[in-house]
């Protein structure tokens, strides 16, 4: 009943979205509006505040951040290469590719999960897979993106624009703005505690709404095999790679091996919509994958939940 919960709002949002596109109370330019809002204005202080208000000891689990980046690297370097293959296109896009196809929803699903399933205390690791996605893998695809969008410059300028691109991103500086903080141990004003707060709160409903929007009059159909691939590689191959290093390879004890099988099993995040709609490269692919992956989601969690002994 909790994975209903937590899943259904989700989608409810989309639709929401998609209704109002449907019948005219938003136009299209709505939802890049919206997206430029989440990506310039939202998710900075929610990323920041991820960072600052948790401690590095606290995120520092290495056994448990080793396993499960191994799981995100294998499936990213596995979905990019059958792209390659099956579905070729351009760097940025691959790197999209492959980064919907490891980029969890942790946030809005991954941390109402752990607490429905495991109390307060249970939702560290959701929060150290929130700050590894954000700190690290969110900021290794915008490299790759940038370095495609500025490859006719040569490869060593195109690098260098890249890493100068990374300076100007608002979702690489804000959480490393935010590690920072946590690392001097300094304390945030409460007032900007509170306004970077409330607009946090606005990223994940608005991200959700924008895909809404950008989904009515796409045929959904476009793509359905690559669509397919991403979400087969996110429901089932990332948590099942992520097990096979979490228990066999390196033997986590089970609190932390269930932690890094479920997280990995969470359909992919809004963001990814978020950076494709933001560079205008790989956006109807990626919104379905959302929405599809958000759907069968459903389905393949609670199937994960019974074999792992939760109800």
């Amino acid at each position: 009943m909790s994975l209903l919960n937590t899943v259904l709002p989700v989608f409810a949002i989309i639709l929401a979205g998609y209704l109002a596109a449907r019948y005219g109370l938003l136009g299209a330019a709505s939802s890049e509006a919206l997206n430029a809002f989440v990506y310039a204005v939202a998710l900075p202080p929610l990323m920041f505040l991820s960072m600052a208000k948790v401690t590095l000891d606290e995120i520092l689990n290495w056994p448990f951040i080793a396993a499960y980046s191994a799981g995100m690297l294998i499936v990213f370097v596995l979905a990019v290469a059958v792209a390659r293959v099956l579905f070729p296109n351009r760097m940025a896009a691959l790197a999209l590719h492959g980064y919907g196809a490891i980029f969890g929803n942790s946030g809005y699903m991954g941390i109402p999960l752990f607490l429905a399933a495991f109390g307060a205390e249970g939702a560290l690791p959701a929060a150290i897979v929130t700050v590894l996605q954000t700190a690290l893998v969110t900021a290794i695809v915008i490299l790759l993106v940038e370095m495609d969008l500025q490859a006719e410059a040569g490869p060593l300028h195109a690098l260098l624009d890249a890493t100068a691109g990374l300076f100007k991103n608002p979702l690489v500086m804000a959480p490393a703005a935010g590690i920072l903080v946590s690392a001097i141990e300094l304390e945030i004003p409460r007032p900007i505690e509170s306004f970077f707060s409330i607009l946090g709160d606005a990223a994940g409903p608005c991200a959700l709404f924008a895909l809404g929007l950008f989904l009515y009059g796409k045929p959904l159909k476009a793509g359905i095999a690559e669509v397919g691939w991403m979400t087969l590689c996110k429901l089932i191959l990332q948590p099942l790679v992520t097990w096979i290093i979490a228990v066999p390879v390196m033997g986590l004890p089970p609190f932390w091996a269930h932690a890094a099988v479920i997280l990995a099993a969470l359909p992919t995040g809004a963001t990814v919509f978020v950076i494709a709609q933001r560079y205008g490269i790989y956006v109807q692919r990626s919104s379905a994958l959302i929405l599809v992956s958000t759907v069968l989601s459903l389905a393949t969690l609670s199937a994960l939940f019974l074999v792992l002994g939760f109800e």
